[in-house]
């Protein structure tokens, strides 16, 4: 399905997640938060530990107290796409001030008052602190007291020296306390004159925001604000909104598209769509168990092995074809290659190159028959085949207890077993004795190797390959 954009794309892409039809919006710009968007995906790195940087407007209200209008806001005043010069002289540190002073509600209104030259409401609660009528509780708090200069406390030092002041609180006849540096009387006095200060700076410093507001022309812009507010960006009715509802994809017709504008062989297409169509049947299957294939195609055959990447667990699932096709072509695996023993939690190196085809279905023959290999979520396989899960979990613990009772070592790939210095670094020297024959010594001493022998070595380390190229493989699985 493609849903066309009246305007801007982000802003239909918000709709739709404001409107709940969609998880999240997938873009760089945050100018989908003022559209309405409640998710916003920034980045999307697959091959990372954290594959997603992503950010939720409900974070933005609780961290910062900034709601929809309250960016709507802060846009005008810095800048936006539509007009990139905002206010003169207004920063974001200093929008993002002003804006926290009002509600969503009253936000753009008193930006419209101001623009108009209507700020008198806004100075009116800005009063100087001389212009202020204080009470007569007030007026005597105002009264500023003499200080001792020693302790820094009301009172006169003459008299300090004598007693200690209540606020030193010394033994009798010590005196007082001589004040540390940077010390602030908390006395009645001190701490209202410095909240008075404080209002007093705050004040100025509105006031100097409201002036440069003021100068603006043409301020603020009403018809971003309405775009930023509206609600029809899509090919459809207000009241009705999209009508939208989630389905089957529809991969031939992704694959004739590709095939025809992009070039792509099929076969790399359905390769490449593979991963996401298992990820959706497998939703699919845990909510309604009567679907049984994959793409039409593959059936679900066992789990593999258990997967660690990046720090995430994963299921390795096997799927086969469920019907031979008619151009299947058995083949036969060699015996070094079918009996390579897998080990049930295998763990991936990190520093995989991020071009690679680790996300795509890795091919595996096994017994003449060939299987697909992806990596699946552990809680989705549990919710769509939940005996599966519970047979693999059964036979790994099996096999745990049968390695145990045996005794038998473990492999030095195995799970938290440290290689020894000498195995890790298995050193040889070579020499040679006639023409085309080659001793290999060891590190141990009388342990002496023939060419026959390092030459049968070589050949079992080197990698087996099956009868048929890998592009043949991949054609016969997904052509």
């Amino acid at each position: 399905m493609c849903v066309k954009a009246k305007g801007e794309a982000e802003a239909l892409c918000a709709q739709l997640d404001a409107e709940g039809h969609v998880d999240a919006c997938i873009t760089s710009d945050s100018d989908a938060f003022l559209f309405g968007a409640k998710c916003v995906i920034k980045t999307f790195q697959s091959n990372t530990r954290e594959p997603f940087e992503y950010y939720y407007m409900s974070d933005i209200e609780a961290g910062l107290g900034l709601k929809r209008k309250h960016l709507i806001a802060i846009s005008l005043l810095v800048g936006n796409d539509y007009d990139l010069n905002g206010v003169q002289g207004v920063g974001l540190d200093t929008a993002l001030r002003f804006s926290q002073t009002f509600s969503e509600d009253e936000i753009l209104n008193r930006l419209r008052e101001i623009g108009n030259g209507d700020a008198s409401p806004l100075r009116g609660e800005i009063r100087s602190v001389d212009d202020s009528v204080p009470s007569p509780d007030e007026s005597s708090l105002k009264r500023k007291f003499s200080h001792c200069s020693f302790c820094g406390h009301p009172g006169s030092k003459r008299t300090h020296f004598k007693s200690s002041c209540e606020y030193c609180s010394t033994t009798m006849g010590e005196g007082c306390v001589k004040k540390s540096e940077g010390f602030k009387c908390s006395c009645s006095s001190c701490d209202m004159d410095r909240k008075e200060k404080e209002q007093k700076k705050q004040d100025n410093w509105r006031l100097k925001v409201l002036s440069k507001i003021a100068l603006e022309p043409n301020f603020p812009n009403d018809a971003i604000i309405e775009m930023y507010l509206g609600n029809s960006h899509g090919y459809f009715t207000e009241n009705d909104g999209p009508c939208i509802s989630w389905g089957s994809p529809k991969t031939e017709m992704v694959v004739d598209f590709l095939a025809y504008h992009q070039l792509w062989e099929p076969s790399y297409i359905r390769r490449r769509m593979l991963p996401m169509l298992s990820t959706i049947f497998l939703r699919e299957k845990a909510k309604d168990p009567v679907k049984s294939l994959l793409y039409g195609q593959y059936e679900f055959d066992s789990i593999d092995r258990l997967k660690i990447r990046y720090g995430h667990q994963f299921y390795v699932v096997k799927w086969k074809k469920s019907a031979p096709s008619l151009g299947c072509v058995s083949c036969t695996v060699p015996l070094e290659e079918s009996d390579v023993q897998q080990d049930d939690v295998m763990e991936v190196d990190e520093s995989i190159d991020p071009f690679d085809e680790s996300d795509v279905p890795m091919i595996d023959i096994n017994n003449g028959c060939c299987f697909l290999l992806t990596d699946e979520n552990t809680d989705l396989v549990h919710a769509a085949f939940p005996e599966e899960v519970d047979r693999f979990l059964q036979e790994k613990e099996l096999k745990e207890l049968k390695r145990r009772k045996t005794g038998k070592p473990e492999t030095a790939g195995s799970r938290g077993v440290q290689l020894n210095i000498t195995e890790f670094y298995r050193s040889a020297k070579v020499y040679e004795t006639e023409p085309g024959e080659i001793l290999t010594k060891k590190t141990e001493p009388g342990e002496i190797l023939s060419s026959q022998r390092a030459e049968t070595s070589k050949e079992k380390r080197k990698p087996s390959s099956s009868n048929l190229p890998k592009s043949v493989r991949r054609r016969l699985l997904f052509d």
